[in-house]
C-alpha cells in the first residue's frame, strides 16, 4: 500500500508517552503508533456514525415495512 509523509504538531506530554510505547517495544516506531491510532480512531468514528444514523430510524416504522414485505412474499411461498 502506498504511503504519505507528513508532518504533525503533538503536545509534549502526548509525544513522552508515544516515546515510551516504541521502547517498551509495544510499537515499532512513532510512525506506526501514530498510523494506529488514526485508524482507530477512523473506524470508531464511523462506528459511532452509523449508530447515529441508526437512532434516527423509526422502529415501528421499520417493523411494519418488514411485516409488509413478508405478508406480500406469503402468497408467494409454496406450502408444506
Amino acid at each position: 500500500m502506498a504511503a504519505s509523509k507528513i508532518a504533525i504538531t503533538i503536545e509534549d506530554n502526548l509525544l513522552k508517552q508515544l516515546d515510551l510505547m516504541v521502547k517498551a517495544k509495544i510499537f515499532p516506531n512513532r510512525s506506526k503508533a501514530i498510523q494506529e491510532a488514526v485508524a482507530d480512531k477512523l473506524k470508531r468514528l464511523e462506528k459511532t456514525r452509523l449508530a447515529a444514523e441508526c437512532a434516527k430510524l423509526d422502529p415501528d416504522f421499520e417493523q411494519n415495512m418488514a411485516e409488509e414485505g413478508f405478508l406480500m412474499e406469503m402468497d408467494e411461498w409454496p406450502e408444506y
